[in-house]
């Protein structure tokens, strides 16, 4: 199946085990959770349906020194962190004995967003991001590995958005351009922004508006690994401009 990776038939012995093999390779479990039929987890290759997702990314700035490290990061293809992402979840999902997906390289789309949600606290805050009550805006999904095993899993964290208590929610009105509004995301006012000289800040340091989130402010990103997903996202932005 396209986006997925064929399972082994090595089981995970537990949920434990899934995030010391998680961490062995910079990357973070980002919360798992017992699969249900309205999660539309793929199955597996045999028809067989995955009975526990575990979500794969990172949370602060602890995966970048190994990405930056990787072939993938400096042979100068397109694409780096996905193809890294790629190499490594698969991998673990073939030593773990299960089944990798990714939030790229569709259509068709999995619902990333969704399981974000089941499987831990993150929530939609007012400029679209999710928001971790721990890591504020600095953590991403890299992918997930599903099993046929319903593995323990500690108890779910359910603790509310940070966004709820946040006074003034300063991340609405700390864009240089306004690019946030109660209208949604100005794109076009962004790409403007941080395509000219004028927006340097935010290229090389990352989004003023993901800065201004009062959450997290241990877990943001060195200059480096803002400024590579800020051109990452510009060059998506200007191709796709470009392509139309």
């Amino acid at each position: 199946m396209k986006g997925s990776v064929r399972d082994s038939e090595s089981p995970a012995r537990s949920f434990d085990a899934v995030v010391v093999a998680v961490e062995t390779e910079g990357l973070a479990s980002r919360g798992a959770f017992h699969v249900a039929a309205d999660d539309a987890v793929p199955p597996f290759a045999d028809g067989t349906p995955a009975a526990t997702l575990v979500l794969v990314g990172n949370a602060g700035p602890g995966m970048w020194p190994v990405f930056a490290a990787s072939e993938e990061a400096n042979d100068g293809g397109p694409d780096a962190l996905d193809r890294w992402s790629r190499r490594v979840v698969s991998r673990l999902a073939r030593t773990l004995g299960g089944a990798a997906h990714f939030p790229f390289g569709g259509p068709p789309w999995l619902p990333f967003i969704g399981w974000a949600q089941r499987a831990g606290p993150v929530y939609p805050s007012p400029i679209g991001p999710l928001v971790h009550p721990d890591f504020g805006l600095w953590h991403a999904y890299r992918g997930a590995i599903a099993f046929r095993e319903r593995l323990d899993l500690p108890p779910r964290d359910d603790r509310a958005s940070p966004c709820d208590t946040c006074v003034g929610r300063p991340c609405l009105s700390s864009c240089p351009v306004g690019a946030f509004s109660a209208d949604g995301y100005d794109v076009e006012g962004c790409v403007g922004h941080i395509s000219n000289p004028g927006g340097a800040a935010c290229l090389g340091t990352g989004c003023l508006a993901r800065h201004a989130c009062p959450v997290g402010r241990n877990a943001t990103y060195a200059a480096a690994q803002a400024e590579f997903h800020m051109r990452a996202f510009l060059d998506a932005r200007l191709w796709t401009l470009g392509g139309t």
